[in-house]
């Protein structure tokens, strides 16, 4: 039996397309509120100060500490924003500074964010009140022994910060159970959403496929078979619908141009102008990473 080739999302090779703007969130998505960004610590080293500044509409707190340098040092990491300021710089410099750099201090916040929702997801409990993302926000399961099935209290596809997906078993109910429980779910509103968001792209480019097939594979987010087989990550569902949006029309491209050429690219690009955002943001993750609910 010959196996069709399959296209990966991302293959080994060089992307050719020249579009190489800066990661930044996907476009009709905002940034996380600001708490989620910044966080003051409990205590702060000796020596160090707490500041805020306002960043293109965002309240910002960083650490500031003085340094016998000779410039101004920008740091982000999971503890938020350092800055280590020469002794004779004032503080309105520094602030100039920053909102020179404002763009890649809110990407790198945002990422950082990102980072920190994933590294929730690998410690999950599957406890009541336990965070997992769903369509890129993080929401909180809640067990509950009076409903007789699954219930999210938001809408699917606006799904808000913090909103309860309730599970009809008792508060201390195994882990175990209430895995497989939100598997499930997650699963079926994967299958909902990517069937739609396929007929979307598949409308959109006048093209068809043979069939839609959901799998978990470990180094893949997608792939598009030359028998017109579409195979889709179904733990894509933890991410933004513009991330999922941008996979899907990867694929469909794929339909017509099995390759990643420029005139697939250019198809990509005439399906989802702003995929190269999305695609930056979704290479900061390996499907790998994600455990396997």
């Amino acid at each position: 039996m010959t196996v069709p080739p399959q296209l990966a999302l991302f293959p080994d090779t060089a992307f050719p397309h020249p579009a190489q703007r800066p990661a930044k969130p996907p476009a009709g998505s905002a940034l996380p509120p600001n708490r989620a960004l910044t966080i003051r610590p409990d205590t702060l080293p000796e020596g160090v100060q707490w500041q805020q500044v306002e960043l293109d509409g965002h309240t910002i707190g960083y650490q500031l500490k003085r340094s016998r340098r000779r410039t101004l040092g920008l740091t982000i990491n999971d503890s938020g924003l350092t800055v280590a300021l020469p002794s004779w710089v004032k503080l309105s410099q520094a602030e100039q500074v920053l909102h020179t750099k404002s763009a890649w201090i809110l990407r790198k916040l945002h990422e950082y964010q990102q980072r920190r929702e994933q590294l929730a997801l690998q410690s999950l409990q599957w406890v009541d009140g336990d965070m997992l993302p769903f369509m890129g926000v993080p929401i909180r399961l809640s067990l509950n022994p009076q409903i007789q099935q699954v219930q999210f209290e938001g809408q699917i596809s606006q799904a808000q910060h913090g909103q309860r997906l309730c599970l009809p078993l008792p508060v201390d109910a195994e882990a175990q159970r209430v895995q497989e429980l939100t598997q499930a779910w997650l699963q079926k509103q994967a299958r909902l959403w990517f069937e739609q968001r396929l007929a979307h792209y598949l409308d959109l480019s006048g093209l068809s496929a043979r069939k839609l097939r959901l799998a978990a594979p470990a180094k893949r987010w997608g792939s598009c078979n030359s028998d017109g087989t579409i195979m889709l990550n179904w733990r894509l569902i933890h991410f933004h619908p513009s991330i999922i949006d941008y996979v899907v029309a990867h694929e469909v491209a794929h339909l017509q141009e099995m390759n990643h050429g420029p005139q697939f690219w250019a198809l990509v690009e005439a399906l989802y102008p702003d995929f190269v955002n999305a695609r930056n943001q979704l290479r900061q993750y390996d499907p790998g990473t994600l455990p396997l609910l």
